[in-house]
This record gives C-alpha cells, sequence and structure tokens, in this order.
C-alpha cells in the first residue's frame, strides 16, 4: 500500500488518537496545511480506498480510525526506501548516513550493539 506526504499527515493525527472526524482533522490540520474540508475529505476517502483507515456512522458524521498501525507504515516506508535507493542492502544505507551527518558516540554504540547482538542471533 502505497500512502502519499499527504495522506501519512492525516495517518499522523489519527496514529496520535482516533477516532477522529473529518472535522476534528480539518481543525488540527487545516491551520498549518492550509487545508480546506474538501480536502480532508479526499483524504481520508483515498485512505478508505486503500484500506489504511476505517470508519464508523456516529450520526450524521463518520469517525475515522487506523487500521494500518504507524509501525507497519514505517517498516513498509523503510523497506521501500532501502529497495529503491541502496539495492536492498543495510550497510550501504548506514554509511550513506555517516558521509552525510556525523554519527554520535550514541549512535555508534547503538549500532555496535546492534550488530552484536544480531551476529549472537545468527551463531
Amino acid at each position: 500500500m502505497s500512502i502519499s506526504e499527504a495522506e501519512a499527515v492525516v495517518m499522523d493525527v489519527l496514529w496520535r488518537q482516533a477516532p477522529r472526524s473529518a472535522e476534528d482533522i480539518l481543525a488540527e490540520l487545516g491551520p498549518t496545511q492550509g487545508w480546506q474540508e474538501g480536502t480532508v475529505k479526499s483524504l481520508l476517502n483515498r485512505l478508505l480506498k486503500k484500506k489504511a483507515v476505517k470508519a464508523e456512522r456516529d450520526g450524521r458524521r463518520y469517525l475515522y480510525a487506523p487500521r494500518l498501525t504507524r509501525e507497519q507504515y514505517v517498516s513498509q516506508e523503510s523497506k521501500g526506501l532501502i529497495d529503491r535507493l541502496f539495492d536492498g542492502r543495510i550497510a550501504p544505507l548506514v554509511a550513506h548516513f555517516s558521509e552525510q551527518r556525523k554519527l554520535s558516540r550514541r549512535d555508534v554504540a547503538d549500532l555496535r550493539k546492534l550488530l552484536e547482538e544480531l551476529d549472537d542471533e545468527q551463531s
């Protein structure tokens, strides 16, 4: 399932608190994103078609909640990124980020710990 950047903004609202109405989402995102009601409803309809969210009738309105978890989304997006940009390999990804941004001592320690754990699992 491919989720656009704008759809991800709506999903983020729902991951933080659900269920929410389209009006609730508009109240939160309208001022910062410059979105109108039609934009929010269009994004929600796209997310419904993709089965990323579900809707439940509540009187005259619908309440939306995520079906796709944040963890599923992050996993899907990160796998796509690694596949597209680094031929499915992790080492070039880490090398790229270490060249672009200095890794902190904590980052290096965390990476070492992770590699040790992975090594122990494979032994």
